[in-house]
């Protein structure tokens, strides 16, 4: 991918995607590491915990811990095609979890601790989650939903004596224990690229999530998206951050799995929130070199004052998420000494768009250029074919594509609606210029991008339904200087619900912790409205736009 003297046009010209017939990622980003003399012993993770301290872990570590817990899982009946959900924050045991189910050849399903309980309910039962990797907290949290949850047979949880319910508690394992019982060594399954591995769930504008269900080679399908907008990664002495999830796309196949890929170090750090002076101290303790950081933290980055004062020395910011402007751009220049390169992607398809300032111009407000690799268009979404430059349109991607998603998991309807042809719709509008720089101009739907999340309405909303002070409800993202966007609710009480809780504010509290404990911490509505009835068109649906004027 990255000869240093080429330019975008001979990189283009020239890439060639080299995906093996067997092909594994778990051995990929750790096994692979440990065939040298070193024997593995390079850094892989750097993990500074909540008291300051901090641990290295070598790949000959992640070897082995990854080798126990197949085993264990193995031992409770995990197998190939199986699903294992991963339930932690951005820490050591994560990579962990996720390695060690790639090796048995089953599936593992991140999800984000910040999510509610209907949340979880859901994306568990829905993928069928055989296992769940967790800590003690997580365990105690989820311990009533377990009943309803016949297919996870296995809690495997971090921590010393859950407190699991009873019921529950003899699904419960010491993840110490089940580790230390088993054995360091395991023969990764013998996979092929296209043999399912991760489902990510992603938000829509109605209804249920849906799982984007990834193969094993969707590692290799973000390698150039990562490479070019990080400036031509890897280089000696990278070190790799991001304050993102690894719950999400964006943390894991954007950060950490490239980086363990290239055998770079990342560093894992849980923090309950995004705080910018300590990110910036963080970047200087450590020595990062390399981050993923979305607009919503550059915007915070950028109010710190004299954030040079830190010491961070980056060689390479890539952001996503949302378009950065030219006043953005320059406070970048400013401060880290190099310009921060956008990319763009989404669940599906991720990293097909980017820009990288080492090879060509970065154009304020364009997302950048089509990764090498990727044929990306803007097309009529109803002929499927391209539009002419400079012409409004769909921004699609032509299969076949390594980093392109399997489909929706279980529901094979959605994913043919996802495609035109041969050509997968991002859900987005925007246009192409004469350069071939791709210009982001709008959503083709509803779903929230808040703060570099996007959120779907639709979950939002039926979790409110089910509060009884909600006659009716509806969510709508509205402009945020910060976040983009916030969800916004606008709601029709329940007769005599207002009186009941004191008025509008004390109503507007109960809905948000609400949602805050039944949906998710980061997609509750930051604000709510109350309205006598919903605007709805004469076939009865909610007319958003409306709402979204009223400001």
């Amino acid at each position: 991918m990255r000869p240093d003297a080429l330019s975008y046009d001979e990189m283009s010209a020239r890439f060639a995607w080299a995906v093996p017939a067997r092909y594994n990622m778990g051995v990929d980003v750790c096994d692979r590491h440990c065939q040298g003399p070193d024997g593995g012993t390079a850094t892989a993770i750097i993990e500074e915990g909540p008291d300051g301290s901090v641990r290295r872990y070598s790949f000959a570590d992640l070897r082995a811990a990854s080798s126990r817990l197949a085993n264990a899982l193995a031992a409770r009946g995990v197998g190939p095609g199986d699903r294992v959900a991963v339930l932690l924050g951005q820490q050591w045991e994560t990579a962990v979890a996720h390695v060690a189910t790639w090796r048995l050849g089953a599936i593992s399903v991140p999800l984000f601790t910040l999510f509610g309980l209907d949340a979880l309910s859901f994306r568990l039962a829905d993928s069928g989650a055989v296992a769940l990797v967790t800590d003690a907290a997580q365990a105690e949290r989820i311990a009533d939903l377990l009943p309803d949850l016949p297919t996870l047979r296995t809690v495997l949880c971090l921590g010393a004596g859950s407190t699991a319910a009873s019921d529950a508690a003899q699904r419960v394992v010491s993840w110490d224990a089940a580790l230390a019982a088993a054995s360091d060594r395991h023969a990764p399954a013998d996979t092929g690229p296209d043999d399912p591995a991760l489902i990510i769930y992603t938000s829509g504008t109605t209804g249920k999530p849906k799982g984007a269900l990834h193969g094993h080679r969707v590692l290799l399908g973000h390698l150039p998206g990562v490479e070019l907008p990080q400036n031509l990664f890897p280089q000696p002495g990278d070190l790799f951050w991001t304050p993102a999830d690894w719950a999400w796309i964006g943390g894991l196949a954007d950060a950490l799995l490239p980086s363990l890929h290239h055998g770079v170090p990342v560093l894992a750090q849980r923090a309950a929130k995004f705080d910018p002076e300590a990110a910036l101290a963080l970047m200087a303790r450590h020595g990062v070199r390399n981050a993923f950081l979305p607009p919503t933290a550059l915007k915070m980055l950028r109010r710190v004052e004299d954030p040079r004062r830190f010491g961070a020395r980056l060689r390479s910011i890539g952001s996503g998420g949302e378009t950065l402007g030219a006043e953005l751009l320059e406070w970048g220049r400013e401060t880290f000494g190099l310009t921060i390169n956008e990319f763009y992607g989404q669940t599906e398809c991720n990293l097909v768009v980017g820009n990288c300032a080492e090879v060509f111009p970065v154009r304020p407000g364009a997302m950048g250029r089509p990764i090498p690799g990727h044929t990306v268009a803007v097309i009529d979404p109803d002929s499927g074919q391209p539009v002419p430059t400079g012409e409004l349109g769909s921004i699609a991607v032509r299969r076949p594509d390594p980093v392109m998603f399997l489909g929706y998991w279980n529901n094979p309807e959605a994913t043919a609606a996802k495609f035109v042809g041969d050509w997968l719709l991002t859900g987005d509008t925007g246009r192409m210029d004469a350069d071939g720089y791709l210009w982001f101009v709008g959503r083709d739907d509803d779903v929230i991008t808040s703060a570099g999340y996007r959120i779907g309405p639709g979950e939002v909303e039926d979790c409110l339904m089910k509060h009884p002070a909600v006659a009716m409800v509806a969510v709508v993202g509205m402009p945020d200087p910060e976040r983009t966007e916030i969800v916004t609710a606008f709601v029709v009480p329940a007769p005599g619900a207002l009186e009941q809780h004191g008025g509008e504010e004390g109503l507007t509290r109960a809905l948000q912790a609400f949602a805050k404990a039944n949906h998710a911490a980061h997609a509750y509505p930051r604000r709510i409205r109350f309205l006598e009835a919903l605007p709805m068109t004469t076939t009865g649906k909610i007319m958003r736009k409306d709402l979204r004027a009223m400001g």
